[in-house]
């Protein structure tokens, strides 16, 4: 049978890279996109549904109508904007995740839901945090993660729910932009290097986070997903890890490529919330139950962060170009200088651009849209 799938938050930085590989697999059709705003132009290419998760029935009905049987349940407000909104934080990431957990009890779906390494707190062992540990966060966001991982044991062990979860370090991607959270320095950061050269981070030079690659957590999404049922032993979420740096060690990175990037230090209440997380994490577990492995080191990142990002870059400048010549040709008598502003952030176009997101000799080949 054909996976109908659902995702939520879709165009947020994680859901960005997702759909992509999701459609690849399963079909464009397969995949639906929401989210609170009304679809783009863009959007209409594929299906998309405006969907706010703290509404359960719109929810339900959505489901019932397209037979979704996947929910990949991206909702939520991050770290930075918890804090500020925290209301609204625990009313969109706590009921809407118990929204999608009771459509998922009531027409038997399968669940994904991302979990965060910001569950862990002041008592949590810094290194090599085991699986099973305490969690006793300090923010807003961090509390509704707990309480989310709970809601997902007790929803599995009470009524069967397959849902499975990740403990998702900090996400690098180039295919959005930051999304208000503690780990962005290390998104803004490459946007800054290349269009500016230098960059204020609101992290201390030696705070040190564990992040990850969008490739390598979009593939430990799906490897979970996939996986037998009988290979998931945790039903709270389970920690994955990848690589772990210090904000100055990724200056240091990207200075091999850029010799004349500076970064300062202005650290500003984000950085009470980067010392409550943890420096490196113990995955052992999703590695021995379902095989779970990274790929891209800090090394590899940074060269393929700056690469596509260049990529963009130039094809954002190419597509002006070619707009501008247009309007000069049909604007009789007026000038021809090309007088567009340029934009701060050259995110991809996903009518136009799609780079391979998983090394995976198993997914077909991209249809270009």
């Amino acid at each position: 049978m054909m996976n109908n799938i659902l995702v939520t938050g879709s165009r947020g930085q994680l859901g960005s890279d997702l759909v992509v590989a999701l459609q690849r697999r399963y079909g464009t059709t397969h995949v639906m996109e929401s989210g609170r705003s009304p679809r783009s132009e863009e959007s209409k290419l594929f299906p998309y549904k405006v969907l706010d998760v703290t509404d359960g029935r719109r929810l339900e009905k959505i489901v019932k109508r397209h037979q979704i049987d996947t929910i990949y349940h991206l909702a939520g407000l991050l770290s930075a904007k918890g804090e500020r909104e925290p209301d609204r934080c625990w009313d969109i990431n706590i009921n809407g995740l118990k929204n999608v957990l009771e459509v998922a009890k009531s027409e038997r779906l399968k669940v994904f839901y991302p979990s965060s390494i910001a569950v862990f707190g002041a008592h949590t062992p810094k290194l090599d945090t085991p699986q099973m540990t305490v969690t006793d966060p300090s923010t807003m966001y961090g509390i509704t993660k707990v309480t989310g991982e709970l809601l997902c044991q007790y929803y599995a062990q009470r009524f069967g729910v397959d849902v499975r979860s990740l403990r998702l370090p900090g996400i690098i991607s180039y295919n959005a932009p930051p999304g208000g959270g503690t780990t962005d320095f290390a998104v803004e950061i490459f946007y800054a290097a290349l269009q500016q050269r230098t960059y204020t981070c609101f992290l201390r030079p030696e705070t040190r986070l564990p992040m990850m690659y969008a490739a390598d957590a979009v593939r430990a999404i799906l490897e979970l997903m996939e996986a037998d049922l009988s290979a998931i032993k945790v039903r709270t979420s389970y920690n994955v890890a990848a690589v772990s740096f210090s904000v100055a060690e990724l200056v240091a990175e990207i200075q091999k490529h850029l010799p004349e990037f500076a970064c300062e230090y202005k650290p500003d209440f984000r950085q009470a919330i980067a010392d409550s997380w943890v420096c490196t994490v113990d995955d052992s577990k999703a590695r021995a139950d379902w095989g779970w492995h990274h790929t891209y080191d800090l090394s590899a990142i940074v060269s393929d962060m700056l690469a596509k990002l260049e990529s963009l870059k130039r094809e954002q400048g190419a597509r002006k170009r070619a707009e501008g010549a247009e309007e000069a040709e049909g604007a009789e008598g007026e000038s021809t200088t090309n007088s567009t502003p340029h934009t701060p952030y050259p995110i991809s176009d996903r009518t136009t651009h799609y780079a391979p997101l998983i090394p995976d000799s198993r997914l077909p080949t991209p249809k270009i849209w």
